[in-house]
C-alpha cells in the first residue's frame, strides 16, 4: 500500500509563449503528448491596474529579453485576451490536460474565474492581495494554489488562518518556492516542505513545490518529502528571448520529470509480505542452505 499521494505535476508556460497562440497550443500538445504532465498553467495580468504610470512606462530592466520599448507595451505583447485564455481552456479540454492560471491582480482573477478552471494560482508576487483572495473565496469554487516565495512564516501562517476562517482551507495547495531565476541549490530549501507539513498538512488539501533551479533531481527530493504538487517553468526552447526561458525545462527534461516522480512514488511502499513473489525464485536459486 502507498501512502504517499499521486504525484501531479504542472509545467508552467506562463508567458513562454511569446505571445503567439500557435506556440502556446503546441506547448500544451507537447506537453500532453510527449511529456505525459497533468496540467499546464499560463498567467493573467492587467498591466495597467498591476503596475504604477512610472512601471509601466519605464523600460524594461533588461532591454535584450523585452518585447516592447517601455515594459507596459512588454508585458501587453506578451499577454492573452479572455477570449484567448477561453480557447487555450477549450483546447486544453480536447487534448485531456487540465488547464490553469496565476492570476495577479483582481481584474484578472475575476476573468479567469468566470472560465471556471479547476484551479487559479496565486503567485507569490501576490499572496498578499487580500482583496483578490477574499473575492476568490467568495466568488470561485475552485481550487486555489498559492505560491510562498518571498513570504515569511507568520504570513503563510495568516494566509493559512484567513483561508480557515473562510471556509476554503481544504481548497488551498500551499507552495514552498524561492523566488530566483534561476535559484542556486542552496536556497532552493527544501526541509521547508517538512515545516510546512508538519504545521499545515491537515488543514490545507494540499503542499507543493514550485522550483526555478536548474535539473529535475530537486523535485524528486521534494515529492519525497510530502510535495505531491510539483510545478516548473517549461518551454519548447531555453535559449528564446524572454526573462523565464532560461530557468525552465524543455520537453525532454519535463517528461523525465514526470517519469522519475511516478516512478519513486510507485516505489515508496513497505513489503507486502517478507518474501516477495518477484523473490521467491531467487531465494530458492540463491539462499544459503547449511545441508
Amino acid at each position: 500500500m502507498n501512502l504517499y499521494k499521486e504525484p501531479y505535476v504542472i509545467a508552467e508556460i506562463g508567458c513562454n509563449h511569446k505571445g503567439d497562440m500557435e506556440i502556446a497550443k503546441e506547448l500544451i500538445k507537447v506537453a500532453k503528448i510527449f511529456c505525459k504532465v497533468d496540467a499546464v498553467k499560463f498567467q493573467k495580468r492587467n498591466n495597467k491596474e498591476l503596475l504604477t504610470e512610472s512601471q509601466y512606462n519605464a523600460p524594461h530592466p533588461n532591454p535584450v529579453n523585452a518585447y516592447g520599448d517601455t515594459y507596459g507595451e512588454h508585458r501587453e505583447f506578451l499577454e492573452f485576451t479572455v477570449e484567448q485564455h477561453q480557447e487555450l481552456k477549450d483546447f486544453c479540454e480536447e487534448m485531456e490536460i487540465t488547464y490553469s492560471t496565476s492570476v495577479w491582480d483582481l481584474t484578472s482573477a475575476k476573468e479567469i474565474a468566470s472560465l471556471q478552471p479547476d484551479f487559479i494560482k496565486i503567485p507569490s508576487a501576490c499572496n498578499n492581495h487580500y482583496e483578490m483572495l477574499n473575492w476568490l473565496c467568495e466568488n470561485y469554487s475552485g481550487e486555489i494554489h498559492i505560491s510562498t516565495g518571498m513570504t515569511t512564516k507568520n504570513e503563510i501562517g495568516d494566509l493559512v488562518d484567513f483561508f480557515t476562517k473562510k471556509g476554503r482551507n481544504k481548497d488551498l495547495v500551499i507552495y514552498n518556492c524561492t523566488s530566483g531565476y534561476p535559484v542556486p541549490f542552496e536556497d532552493v530549501c527544501l526541509l521547508e516542505i517538512t515545516r510546512m507539513k508538519q504545521l499545515y498538512e491537515d488543514k490545507v488539501k494540499h503542499i507543493g513545490f514550485s522550483g526555478h533551479h536548474l535539473g529535475i533531481a530537486v523535485d524528486v527530493a521534494a515529492f519525497t518529502l510530502g510535495a505531491n504538487v510539483v510545478e516548473r517553468h517549461y518551454t519548447l526552447d531555453r535559449t528564446w528571448k524572454g526573462t523565464d526561458h532560461a530557468a525552465s525545462l524543455e520537453p525532454s527534461g519535463m517528461r523525465k520529470l514526470k517519469r522519475d516522480l511516478s516512478a519513486v512514488y510507485n516505489s515508496l511502499t513497505f513489503k507486502e509480505k517478507d518474501i516477495l513473489e518477484i523473490e521467491e525464485v531467487q531465494r530458492e536459486k540463491l539462499k544459503f542452505r547449511k545441508d
